[in-house]
């Protein structure tokens, strides 16, 4: 398989644009009307916050797999590197493409945010990347479910594999 690269992306980008463009009306109004450096200061956080979360290194991280396994990173530094044999469980909502991924540990492990799935970033092509794991992972270590939060915290049974819950 050749690798597939997907990067994170940041998933409140409206909500920072709004920032940026309120702040800068603030500014630029506050400037004109010669009012106080409060309205000013205020309208220039606004532009530094929003433009902050958009410039994040956050969104440089990116998931890559390929037929060895799945690897986190940034172009400085590899966050984790799992093997698809060391994958401890896959909870899996392909309707929402969203699902987790537990490497055994919290730093090991990998959430793809999907339909209301509640994560500050969100993950290029993410139904690839479901699916994707989906194929590479055992049976055995797969629950599907229609939600996250209807998944059992113990795992699937091995007898349930890959049915829906």
């Amino acid at each position: 398989m050749t690798p597939q690269s997907f990067r994170f992306r940041p998933r409140y980008r409206g909500l920072a644009w709004g920032s940026v463009g309120v702040g800068g009306a603030v500014a630029v109004v506050a400037a004109v009307a010669g009012a106080v450096a409060v309205p000013l200061a205020t309208g220039a956080l606004g532009i530094v916050l929003g433009a902050a979360y958009l410039a994040s290194p956050t969104w440089r991280i990116r998931v890559t797999i390929d037929d060895r396994g799945l690897t986190v990173a940034s172009p400085r530094r590899q966050r984790f590197q799992l093997a698809w044999t060391e994958i401890v469980r896959v909870v899996a909502s392909p309707a929402t493409s969203t699902c987790f991924v537990d490497g055994g540990a919290p730093a090991r492990s990998l959430l793809v945010p999907g339909d209301g799935a509640p994560a500050p970033y969100d993950i290029t092509d993410r139904k690839a990347l479901v699916e994707a794991i989906l194929a590479h992972v055992a049976v055995d270590k797969v629950q599907i479910v229609a939600s996250l939060e209807a998944a059992d915290p113990a795992g699937p049974p091995p007898a349930q594999g890959r049915t829906p819950s």
